[in-house]
């Protein structure tokens, strides 16, 4: 009889549980945060200060406008921007003439509806070989 109480208490806490995740779901609208618009057009990450941190990107759907915060990695410095995410090739040889290298990227995921560029090639500065360093080690060791 005591296994029967047990599980009805179960039974029950899991009822109320999977109800208040259900509501929590309904309360979760789409596009934007607490909006009833469907079809919401987000614009860039824009920081707050300088060219990178926290900032606020805007969004639109019909009248309606709104701000989310957002930011924008300091090391993301590209010309293709933070919402454009790229799977990339492996670098390209050197090119004597530039002193460059390049590679190529395909789209992978554009986030907030992004306007992105299917492709893209971007270059940097080849690295000078170095000569690996034979030093003897001081210290121990005869002479």
């Amino acid at each position: 009889m005591q296994h029967r109480g047990f599980l009805f208490l179960v039974l029950l806490a899991l009822l109320a549980l999977t109800s208040a995740v259900a509501k929590k779901k309904d309360k979760v609208k789409k596009g934007g945060p607490g909006s009833e618009c469907a079809e919401w057009t987000w614009g860039p990450c824009t920081p707050s200060s300088k060219d990178c941190g926290v900032g606020f990107r805007e969004g639109t759907c019909g009248a309606q406008t709104q701000r989310i915060r957002c930011r924008v990695p300091c090391n993301w410095k590209k010309e293709f921007g933070a919402d454009c995410k790229y799977k990339f090739e492996s670098w390209g040889a050197c090119d004597g003439g530039t002193g460059t290298k390049a590679r190529q990227g395909t789209l992978k995921k554009a986030r907030y509806n992004a306007q992105c560029q299917e492709t893209i090639r971007v270059t940097k500065p080849c690295t000078p070989k170095t000569k690996a360093k034979a030093k003897a080690k001081k210290g121990k060791g005869k002479d």
